[in-house]
């Protein structure tokens, strides 16, 4: 049993982390602390997690592939490779950052996407009744965006969620195509960057894709019987008790 369970706790929590993509987003939340679990050092795990991640988010690229179109006046091209070069940056970043000091980072990029699942919503709504975003500050935040993909991810989707609900006339069913866009090509950017340099630890990231697999299309079916409460009680409770234990981890 020793000899599977190194294999069986990332394929559970690729599991889990497809399941939660597919449903509201944060899936990185259950990846990285159980490659941590297994002793990979957090930038190894984070670049061990965005790797396995990252066919799911293709997949659903892929499946939304027709609803593409302009956003904010920018076309979806421009801001796709925008967020390439964006999350190439990003990675490379990651690749310079040093263990010890992604440890005393990762606590608080966790933070701010936690803050920003509970509160993206009611703050993107309240700036949207008196601020309209243009085609260079759209540009400006979609390179911000990029890059935060690709050094760490986690919780980016939704806060690229709140990000285009800033912008004018556009719903949130609108924002599915390219926000699933553009964080699977994040995602790829750098996987370039992580694979290139030797971050991926390949043992955990294929039972882990597996998993991500399984548990997106999982996830699908079950988001389909769920309300939308209870999947944001579920997703609160995940990414702010991960939260909480990597605090306690870094500065404990």
């Amino acid at each position: 049993m020793s000899t599977i369970a190194p294999y069986l706790l990332p394929f559970a929590a690729g599991c889990v982390g497809g399941a939660m993509n597919a449903l509201a987003g944060g899936g990185t939340f259950a990846t990285l602390p159980s490659l941590i679990a297994l002793g990979l050092p957090a930038n190894i795990a984070n670049a061990t997690s965005n790797v396995a991640l990252l066919p799911g988010a293709g997949a659903s690229a892929f499946a939304y592939r027709t609803e593409l179109g302009p956003l904010g006046g920018v076309g979806w091209r421009t801001l796709a490779l925008i967020t390439f070069m964006g999350g190439l940056a990003g990675s490379a970043l990651l690749v310079i950052t040093p263990s010890r000091a992604f440890d005393l980072i990762i606590p608080w990029l966790l933070l701010f996407a936690f803050l920003v699942m509970l509160f993206g919503k009611a703050a993107a709504g309240w700036l949207h009744a008196r601020v309209t975003i243009g085609p260079r500050t759209l540009v400006v935040a979609q390179t911000f965006l990029g890059v935060y993909g690709g050094y760490f991810g986690g919780g980016v989707g939704l806060i690229t969620t709140a990000v285009y609900g800033l912008l004018a006339n556009i719903t949130p069913r609108a924002m599915f195509a390219p926000r699933t866009l553009m964080l699977a090509v994040a995602n790829f950017a750098a996987a370039f960057v992580f694979v290139w340099f030797g971050m991926v630890r390949w043992t955990a990231a294929l039972p882990m894709l597996v998993g991500g697999i399984l548990g997106g299309w999982l996830g699908a079916a079950i988001g389909k019987r769920l309300s939308p409460r209870a999947v944001r009680i579920w997703t609160l409770t995940v990414t702010g008790a991960t939260t909480a234990v990597f605090f306690w981890r870094a500065y404990g």
